[in-house]
């Protein structure tokens, strides 16, 4: 019956999510193109969810991202093997002839070599290039230091001390690997604000976190100068701190998605802050339900409350203001 219905139709458009459930729908038609948007949801080759697209049958395929690379070459790979299967290897071939020189020995040859063999199937699109884009304004990137309050500070050093007492206790490697990493997130909290990382329900005030004193001063300049900013962070309680205190205490325009927002919501959110005739506003966002898919052009300003491991996952995030559509100088 799917089968018959899609005979119809010269075009099938759906969600990973739905391949997922209905994976012998798709396998048992044969297709004339394949083509994934995003192909970063498919950069871990042993997910359930790439395997079944791999096996999809197709006459051709096309994989469209802005991150061909997150974590590792090994995303790469996926990719390559999603498109052409076998061309780069077996994934343990791969691993030994690529991965490990070029990351591990950062080998120049085995680079030039990987790059000629997969330059020939990339077509390779950046936004500075005038040729594509001519009318796409300039993207400044700005590092904002801020010093740590007594009260941070003082509980930055607890916590280092407290690793070393823990590593100098623990000799196994895994335990050790746990614990600072555990601990990379605890001074990370703590320098967002002193509320976060001592979780006991403290006031979420300005004195007390220099960081969030400079988000307040910038936020404010943004919006007297009647421009519109995107804030982001990683922890979903910072980005509901932050959308009651501007709200509250400054009366500004707020929006705020997360991981928990229904589509509906989402939808009118963008719609009414992508509105000319809406007053400037602050969108804030949790960095994993906000960094991908949706346009925010209305905002020229971008602010990364707390760095993200990797820094594709935070420039395709500063994209949803950088982007076409977009028509003053974006602030990042």
């Amino acid at each position: 019956e799917f089968a018959a219905h899609v005979e119809n139709f010269d075009m099938v458009i759906t969600f990973y999510g739905t391949i997922r459930r209905d994976k012998k729908l798709f396998n048992d038609y044969n297709w004339s193109r394949l083509i994934l948007d995003e192909a970063h949801n498919i950069k871990n080759p042993l997910a359930a969810q790439t395997k079944i697209l791999y096996k999809i049958p197709s006459a051709s395929r096309i994989a469209i991202t802005g991150t061909p690379v997150e974590n590792r070459l090994l995303d790469l790979w996926s990719i390559f093997n999603f498109l052409n299967p076998g061309f780069l290897g077996t994934r343990s071939a791969f691993k030994n002839s690529f991965e490990y020189p070029i990351q591990r020995d950062n080998c120049p040859h085995k680079t030039k070599v990987l790059k000629k063999l997969v330059e020939p199937f990339i077509l390779r699109r950046l936004k500075t290039d005038k040729n594509i884009i001519q009318d796409l304004p300039d993207k400044i990137e700005q590092k904002v230091y801020c010093e740590l309050s007594q009260e941070q500070a003082l509980i930055y050093q607890s916590i280092v001390e407290d690793i070393a007492k823990e590593l100098a206790e623990n000799q196994d490697l895994a335990k050790r690997s746990a614990i600072i990493i555990s601990s990379l997130l605890k001074l990370k909290q703590c320098c967002n604000h002193p509320a976060q990382v001592l979780q006991d329900n403290s006031e979420f005030s300005l004195p007390r976190s220099v960081k969030l004193q400079r988000l307040a001063e910038m936020t404010k300049e943004i919006i007297s100068n009647g421009e519109s900013l995107l804030i982001f962070s990683q922890f979903t309680d910072i980005c509901d701190a932050i959308n009651k205190m501007l709200k509250t205490k400054f009366g500004m325009q707020t929006y705020y998605l997360h991981g928990g927002t229904s589509r509906k919501k989402r939808e009118t959110m963008i719609n009414e802050f992508q509105d000319e005739q809406s007053k400037p506003g602050v969108f804030i966002l949790s960095l994993k339900a906000g960094g991908v898919g949706i346009t925010l052009t209305k905002a020229n300003h971008v602010i990364h409350f707390d760095r993200w491991w990797n820094p594709a996952i935070e420039n395709q995030a500063t994209d949803r203001a950088y982007r076409i559509g977009q028509q003053k100088t974006v602030f990042a």
